[in-house]
């Protein structure tokens, strides 16, 4: 059975994107075959993985208004073991549109009926807000990621998150688990760096993944390029960093009996 892992935080500017395409690299690296889910209007994880959004006919929109299929809006990318749903600048429409349906916070989890079949990890971009987007990928899924930068105000909003997951969980899937919190844009040589990485642990405890994600000028590059850190430069210390974070989901999902 394959998982599916949203990736999730309402903030801005936490290495979401970033995180889903390269935990979806590093996891088709590892031999896992992954559809990565670009569920955010920005479409940043399509064009980071060399799609061009502009022409792309199909996406995540026809799929959460069911007028095409998986495989009908599915692509292959460059990255090894990797699949995508892309997104485009007309995703924006789609809250407005599905207001007024019967089931709104189901209709990515119906569209995805058979996917656990098709993958080991379905990694879902959500974006940077609690819309109705981002509350279909949680009732679609079975684990949130959240990304947490290593910077000032790090934890500001993340109550408010958690405070959705536990309403997901309470109302429309009660499976729905926490896959881990993870650090982002970690600076060694920052007093506040480390003073941040102690305090999520002290508060959130085994929650949070041994990987830390440093600062990494290949992480910044890559997309620019249409590549994931390890198709752009896999010695990076950017690479090294999300391969460890996919062992560690490898890892974790083996032990919980939920990867195939």
């Amino acid at each position: 059975m394959g998982k599916i892992i949203a990736v999730a935080n309402q903030k801005g500017g936490v290495g979401k994107t970033t995180t889903a395409v390269n935990l979806a690299a590093s996891l088709g690296v590892l031999e896992q075959k992954v559809l990565l889910i670009d569920a955010d209007p920005q479409a940043n994880a399509t064009s980071g993985l060399g799609i061009d959004v502009e022409h792309q006919n199909k996406g995540t929109y026809q799929l959460l208004e069911h007028s095409a299929t998986l495989d009908q809006v599915t692509v292959s990318v460059p990255s090894a073991n990797v699949d995508i749903v892309p997104s485009h600048i007309d995703l924006v429409a789609i809250e407005i549109e599905l207001v007024d349906k019967p089931n709104r916070e189901y209709m990515l989890y119906q569209a995805l009926e058979g996917v656990r079949d098709q993958y080991d990890f379905v990694i879902i971009d959500c974006a940077p807000s609690l819309g109705l987007l981002t509350l279909n990928a949680l009732t679609t899924s079975d684990s949130v990621l959240i990304p947490i930068q290593c910077e000032y105000f790090a934890l500001e909003g993340l109550g408010k998150l958690l405070n959705t997951i536990k309403s997901v969980q309470r109302i429309h899937n009660k499976n729905l688990d926490i896959e881990g919190m993870l650090l982002t844009m970690y600076d060694s040589r920052l007093r506040l760096s480390n003073q941040v990485v102690d305090e999520v642990k002290k508060h959130f405890h085994e929650m949070v993944f041994n990987t830390i994600i440093q600062r990494n000028v290949k992480i910044g590059e890559a997309p620019s390029f249409g590549e994931s850190i390890l198709d752009y430069d896999s010695t990076s210390k950017g690479a090294e960093n999300y391969l460890n974070l996919a062992h560690e989901v490898i890892e974790k999902n083996k032990i919980n009996g939920k990867s195939k």
